[in-house]
């Protein structure tokens, strides 16, 4: 029978992404599920990273995460969206995530205009000619 044992194959062992995330979320939001921000993270909110936030790696209360989220919007603003895909996390965890870091005063969220709050472009239009015309 001990021989049986020795002679049955191994079970797969997973050493990459196919093995899922080592922590799993809700241990990285330490259980919260939202955020009581002021601030709506909706998908499109595009987060940009404050002048305090030159090296969010020498700061010892932030987890792995807020770092990289601090570090990935620093090249250019990332919407929640595009964090959570670069992160391979769930919205909800990213949002979290990103509420922290606003209360921190590491970051700050914006929401693009909305097409139907542009200025129509017939009225620039007016504006350019009046202001050749002067």
């Amino acid at each position: 029978m001990g021989e049986s044992v020795r002679n049955s194959p191994r079970p797969p062992h997973w050493i990459d992404a196919d093995a899922g995330p080592v922590v799993r979320p809700y241990a990285m939001t330490r259980g919260r599920t939202g955020h009581d921000s002021r601030h709506r993270l909706d998908l499109i909110a595009l987060v940009i990273p404050e002048a305090a936030a030159d090296d969010p790696g020498a700061d010892q209360s932030l987890s792995p995460e807020h770092v990289e989220i601090v570090e990935r919007c620093g090249d250019a603003p990332q919407s929640i969206a595009e964090l959570a895909a670069g992160l391979d996390l769930p919205v909800g965890v990213v949002r979290v995530l990103v509420g922290d870091l606003v209360d921190d005063a590491l970051v700050h969220v914006t929401r693009p205009v909305p097409p139907a709050e542009l200025p129509d472009v017939s009225i620039l239009r007016e504006v350019i000619n009046g202001l050749r015309a002067l």
